[in-house]
């Protein structure tokens, strides 16, 4: 359940409405030794998952339990909370969802002030341990209970500050947004915008009716490219369970590699932030990096991960940042994170005032062949990495995440899973021919 960048678990076996209370007794707690002043207040939202509703209540009862006060944001995709958290200057942050995984799971990301992730290095495991001890004092007094509304609103308002709406064309636009909470955000943007809407699986519904929210898998999309094509939409928009990430289907019905969407946009910040920094995983995905220096702006590689690539970006004051799985972070005044409005706008406006369909437009941008995600289940993780040393030694171009390899026409990393006895391999070469056969070449020295 606790695990690297959240917590996560299946519903009624890991965790259940007493786990929930001492979840949050526990970040109470965490919180309560960080910030020093007298009046605390945590914010809490959740998805719309069928177990979400009694989540959020225990939560809620185990944060006020310890004294600290509640905001209660209600019905919220992650962005959406990430915004209120930081806007509203609260000092923590509950967000009850378990983003793309099925109905039966359910999970808290918890941040603190700005929005800033709590991981498993920063205090989930030190809530592990207080949820196991279960050795909480109740404070004196329980803490007090107040609401946000509008948040919703308040969030497209902002968005549309990056963008200028009169410069769009009327685009046809289908948005699948998977019976999940990206639903009520972009139906709520849309409503200000000169294009039509056509929303796949608008309604709100915890067991995925249609198919899984994860458009990351793209037989997930497969409604929506159909979609696009019957209607000769100028584009399609997917999202996962809680709309923290974002991808974009062309009018030919193909969905977008996120490297290259990630480098669209990288272009695009830097035109508004001369000579900026850009921070991106360091999964291969050349094409953000070419675009990045084409455009005078400075790439930095990192750990993948949501909340490490915020730390990073973060401590380097980078502008933007996106990871590989579509992710993509945009600086605001009140703290760096998930902003799909605005990412889907600027595009928008991008092409608006470009004369090329979005799949001219990106057709140009496929310089690389890439073998996507591919993982081995292996024995021993470690004896892996030792044969890569051996082999590819004089070609290590970053050792940290796995490791990663750079040759002039091929480039790959490899990263060990966290929980599981795996490695995954993301490859990537000038051409096909290259990237089948440095893939075959690869494969034989990770199983061995």
């Amino acid at each position: 359940m606790f695990k690297a960048y959240d917590i996560r678990g299946v519903y009624g076996t890991e965790i259940d409405a007493d786990v929930a209370c001492r979840i949050g007794q526990a970040f109470a707690e965490l919180i309560k030794g960080e910030v020093k002043k007298d009046k605390i207040e945590i914010g809490v939202a959740h998805d719309m998952r069928l177990s979400s509703p009694e989540l959020y209540e225990k939560i809620i009862e185990g944060i006020v339990a310890q004294g600290l006060n509640v905001v209660k944001l209600g019905l919220l995709s992650t962005p959406s909370f990430y915004f209120a958290v930081a806007k509203h200057g609260l000092d923590a942050g509950i967000q009850i969802s378990a983003s793309h995984n099925p109905a039966e799971f359910n999970g808290f990301k918890m941040v603190r002030h700005s929005a800033i992730p709590v991981s498993g290095d920063s205090g989930i495991m030190d809530i592990k341990d207080m949820v196991m001890a279960n050795t909480f004092e109740t404070a004196d007094s329980i803490g007090e209970i107040r609401e946000l509304n509008g948040l919703i609103e308040e969030h497209v308002e902002y968005a549309m500050k990056y963008v200028d709406i009169n410069k769009l064309k009327p685009f046809k636009v289908v948005v699948d947004s998977a019976n999940s909470m990206g639903g009520p955000l972009f139906e709520a943007l849309f409503k200000h915008l000169p294009c039509e809407l056509i929303h796949l699986n608008a309604e709100l519904d915890g067991t995925f009716p249609a198919h899984e929210a994860d458009p990351l898998k793209d037989e997930n999309n497969k409604q929506l490219q159909e979609k696009v094509l019957s209607e000769q939409a100028d584009l399609g928009i997917a999202f996962d369970g809680d709309a923290d990430r974002i991808f974009f289907v062309t009018n030919e019905g193909v969905t977008v590699e996120p490297a290259i969407i990630r480098g669209i946009l990288s272009m695009l910040f830097l035109r508004k932030n001369p000579g900026a920094k850009i921070c991106y995983d360091v999964r291969p995905g050349k094409i953000t990096s070419d675009m990045i220096e084409e455009n005078g702006g400075v790439p930095i590689v990192t750990k993948v991960g949501h909340s490490l690539i915020k730390e990073k970006a973060r401590e380097v004051g980078a502008v933007f940042a996106g990871e590989s799985s579509g992710h993509f972070f945009v600086k605001t005044e009140f703290g760096i994170f998930e902003m799909p409005m605005i990412c889907a706008m600027m595009l928008m406006q991008e092409l608006s005032e470009n004369d090329k369909t979005f799949s001219e437009y990106v057709k140009p941008l496929y310089r690389y062949s890439h073998s996507g995600e591919i993982n081995f289940e292996v024995e021993d993780k470690d004896a892996v990495f030792v044969r890569l040393r051996q082999k590819y030694a004089e070609n290590l171009k970053y050792d940290f995440d796995g490791l990663s390899f750079e040759w002039p026409d091929w480039w790959f990393n490899v990263r060990p899973s966290n929980t599981e006895n795996k490695v995954r391999l993301n490859l990537e070469a000038v051409s096909d021919e290259i990237m089948g056969q440095k893939l075959e070449e690869v494969k034989k020295v990770i199983v061995g």
